[in-house]
């Protein structure tokens, strides 16, 4: 029988990586492979033994070292360990992203200034402001849930938040007041589109259901198909949350792609579980 470790880290107390487990996992058993979910503390990376392993993994953490462990061992991981990485950090995914075209708000990366030193009277931060204006979106490389992204209103808030993240990655963006509170959610599996809902807040300028948001159905347009679509072919994910954001007559921009997406909110808003999906995608691709 095929088996199948579903990866999640054991180091998070909230429920809500465990129930992402617990969904694959499920599948996985749905679909006749042993499967048994797995933090990713239980796998010891001693690089000198022998393990037993299973014969593919599911990496639902952004332990990127384990996935390329496995990797090296000849277990097929999904998604590719590099993918997981490549979007783990915001400044690096909007790179990729700019490159190929893809529609996204005005976005400046922030240099690598040192935790003991500053910028602040070199005029770049001026430089920043003339060419994005206020207000404007800061969002720090490492974050999810819409954590560490933080809508900046004035100059004094500016200047406040770039001195306290010397030392973090992190980027500028344009503010997109037409999509303030609101927001798209795609998953795609395979290149397919599987499900997608439409998130949004009356409170906060983030659409996040973690933060309040609530969720709808939605039927996309064929633009916003098109976008979410080549989102995740630019970052080379097999399984993607692409966000999308409303552009000025609705045009759909993109606001980030997640390869580490839960499912467990489009699974309660639409009635379609993506696990399950993600599970016939791997058995077919294992063939």
């Amino acid at each position: 029988m095929t088996t199948c470790w579903v990866i999640y880290n054991g180091s998070l107390v909230s429920d809500k990586f465990a129930d992402q487990a617990r969904l694959v996992t499920d599948a996985a058993q749905r679909a006749g492979v042993e499967a048994k979910a797995v933090k990713n503390y239980e796998v010891l990376m001693d690089l000198s033994a022998v393990a037993m392993l299973p014969d593919f993994a599911v990496l639902l953490d952004k332990d990127i070292l384990l996935g390329h462990f496995l990797q090296s061992r000849g277990v097929p991981v999904y998604n590719d360990p590099a993918v997981i990485g490549l979007c783990d950090n915001k400044a690096t995914q909007y790179i990729r992203l700019a490159e190929v075209g893809l529609p996204m708000p005005k976005t400046i990366v922030a240099p690598k200034v040192y935790p003991n030193f500053s910028i602040l009277e070199s005029g770049y931060f001026e430089r920043v402001i003339a060419q994005l204006g206020l207000p404007m979106v800061i969002k720090e490389g490492h974050g999810s849930f819409g954590m560490k992204v933080y809508l900046i209103e004035n100059e004094t808030e500016f200047y406040e938040k770039v001195e306290s993240l010397r030392g973090v990655d992190f980027v500028f963006q344009e503010f997109i007041a037409s999509s303030r509170g609101r927001d798209i959610r795609v998953n795609i599996v395979g290149g397919k589109i599987v499900a997608a809902m439409q998130r949004h807040s009356e409170t906060d300028f983030r659409a996040n259901i973690t933060n309040g948001g609530q969720a709808s159905l939605i039927d996309l347009s064929e633009a916003q198909e098109t976008v979410a679509l080549q989102a995740a072919e630019a970052v080379g994910a097999e399984f993607a949350g692409v966000d999308l954001l409303f552009g000025e007559n609705d045009q759909p921009l993109v606001c980030e792609v997640n390869a580490a997406a839960h499912i467990r909110n489009i699974l309660e808003v639409t009635g379609i579980n993506v696990a399950d999906a993600m599970i016939a995608y791997i058995l077919e691709d294992l063939k």
